[in-house]
């Protein structure tokens, strides 16, 4: 083996640069090591679940499972952009180029049963993932040249394509019993709780109702340096509700003792009930350095109505993002103006520069128009009616072919312009089922001055994971949330391949070859600077593509809580939620 393949085994692994944590350390910097164990937290979720497997494709599965129950080999600290610690693995090895990777299991790693964590569920984990487990994980498994045993508590995975991003992702991915799922059909939905090897375990489901988890008083890794100060409750609940004005209901009455608050003018304006008055309920706002991601109504492009981009500008001209947010939030919040807004990574004003300028060059016949010179969304009018905007989309139909013709949109045929909006009557995460109906409600009368009359159907959260899954919609809600250190994850966003693939998150049905460039530009990048530089890039041209009509974004978190819970003063430099919360959080003892 040549020299420049030898590496030295590790106990933290960062995408650029050293880990912020030496050998040794004691805790991570956002826990305290000091908080008491004990008491109980209550969570809210929209919609129902018929699944405790979020690792496949099938179901409504209880997201929280792969949190609490289930572990990785690697920890992901959120006080650094992109560093990985061990938890399962005592120590991580790779080279210079990151062409492999070893793991070496810790001896003492057991499942709650009181098995041991073996390289035989590693593997296991790894190939069934990779191959039955939700698409999301094959990606990097098709990267997978090898996968071997190298020693009673180590296993070596060798990579097939240069991706720096590799050793991290693998380090990643859960970490299941396969004893547990021998001779079932992993790809199935089911209610079987998971053993794993974590902090808490299943004490209690009530099929789409509710679901409990209960501190493991025997959990192997109570004494790691990563677990210090975290998973401090005993229990944590999560109930299902309706809709978030029913779980907004719940909190205030009690029911559920922390509440993430999304509308900044009912934050300002509507605490003020009784238990919020007594001092039962406190108030934090928690700043975060996260990008905004990108909320709003996405335009399906494989539906033939919204294949061009001057028909989705002329959709996002028609959206008077001004008023819409004075009217339902008192406009508070800034709008999202780029998938990576408020953070080094966003897209900068004006023409690209420098390299991102030559990350773009090789593509620029194939951009969407404002790539490199620049793009900017519609200001909006603080009227309903924006005749600027409504002049503006007329225009663009009518340069795709699109008139309006005894009152309806149609083309030279005569064919009326038709889609669909889609809507999941329980909401989202991040915003009520009633908020993104009155979003849409205003939309509809803005659209009539066009001559279009979109049908909007709402589903139940089944029904609408089923369709979001296989693609059948013209428009629908999307959110998805990014980090600061984006990576392979991208092109299952919006990467060609994850165009066609079920249940990936490119909803848009975006295909694009300079898109896979600067994914690929970015997940083998050597520093920093060229990782920002791909992301910017990538950035532009997502923006432009005008997939997205966005809305507007919290550059703070507003989280109220029941008085007895509290977080450590010392916040996380990358994150707040998820990670930080209920992890970090503890109780008061009882008195």
């Amino acid at each position: 083996m040549p020299l420049a393949s030898l590496g030295a085994p590790a106990h933290a692994i960062a995408m650029y640069g050293e880990p912020g944590l030496p050998q040794g350390f004691s805790h991570l910097p956002y826990a305290n090591p000091e908080a008491p164990g004990g008491g109980v937290i209550r969570l809210a979720e929209p919609g129902t679940f018929d699944s405790l497997k979020p690792w496949v494709l099938k179901g409504n599965p209880v997201w929280a499972v792969g949190t609490h129950v289930v572990e990785t080999l690697m920890f992901r600290s959120i006080d650094e952009p992109f560093t990985l610690y061990g938890l399962l693995a005592e120590s991580v090895e790779t080279d210079p180029d990151r062409t492999w990777v070893e793991f070496t299991l810790r001896p003492q790693a057991r499942f709650s049963d009181g098995t041991p964590v073996t390289v035989e569920d590693v593997m296991w984990s790894f190939e069934t993932l990779g191959t039955t487990g939700h698409p999301r994980y094959h990606g990097a498994w098709k990267k997978v040249a090898r996968m071997e045993q190298t020693g009673p508590r180590s296993v070596r995975l060798t990579f097939a394509v240069a991706d720096r991003e590799l050793p991290l992702l693998m380090g990643l991915r859960p970490i299941l019993k396969k004893a547990q799922w021998q001779g079932q059909d992993f790809g199935a939905s089911g209610l079987e709780p998971p053993i794993g090897s974590g902090p808490y375990v299943v004490e209690h489901v009530d099929a789409g109702r509710s679901i409990t988890f209960r501190r493991d008083p025997d959990y192997w890794g109570n004494d790691l340096p990563v677990n210090r100060g975290l998973n401090n409750l005993d229990v944590i609940r999560y109930d299902y509700f309706g809709d978030t004005a029913a779980m907004f209901e719940a909190f205030k009455a009690g029911d559920v003792t922390l509440w993430r608050e999304l509308n900044g003018a009912r934050w300002a304006g509507e605490y003020n009930f009784p238990a919020v008055t007594d001092g039962r309920v406190v108030k934090d706002e928690i700043p975060h350095r996260r990008p905004s991601g990108i909320m709003g109504l996405v335009m399906n492009s494989r539906a033939p109505v919204f294949a061009d981009w001057r028909v989705r500008q002329a959709m996002i001209e028609a959206f008077n993002f001004r008023f819409i947010n004075r009217t339902l939030t008192g406009g508070t919040d800034p709008r999202i103006t780029s998938y990576f807004s408020n953070s080094p990574l966003a897209m900068q004003p004006g023409p690209a520069t420098g390299r991102v300028a030559e990350l773009l060059a090789p593509s620029a016949a194939d951009l969407p128009p404002g790539t490199i010179e620049g793009y900017a969304l519609p200001e909006g009018a603080e009227r309903s009616l924006d005749r600027k905007g409504i002049r503006a989309a007329m225009a663009l139909l009518e340069q795709a072919g699109w008139t309006v013709r005894d009152g309806r949109l149609a083309n030279a045929a005569g064919e009326p312009f038709r889609f669909e909006i889609l809507l999941n009557q329980s909401g989202s995460a991040m915003r009520s089922g009633s908020e993104v109906q009155k979003i849409v409600d205003i939309y509809l009368e803005a659209l009539k001055p066009l001559g279009i009359t979109p049908r909007v159907t709402l589903l139940d959260s089944a029904q609408y994971v089923q369709r979001t899954n296989s693609f059948a919609f013209d428009m629908t809600w999307y959110e998805r949330g990014l980090s600061l250190s984006p990576g392979n994850e991208q092109a299952l966003y919006w990467g060609s391949a994850s165009a066609t693939e079920p249940g990936s998150k490119n909803w848009m049905g975006l295909q694009s070859p300079a898109v896979d460039a600067m994914i690929e530009a970015m997940v083998n990048a050597t520093s920093a600077e060229d990782h920002a530089a791909a992301v910017q890039a990538l950035d532009r041209i997502l923006t432009a593509g005008r997939h997205v009509i966005p809305v507007s974004f919290s550059p703070v978190s507003r989280i109220a809580h029941a008085a007895n819970l509290h977080h450590p003063a010392r916040l996380p430099a990358y994150g707040d939620w998820p990670g930080f919360m209920p992890e970090t959080w503890w109780a008061d003892p009882p008195r």
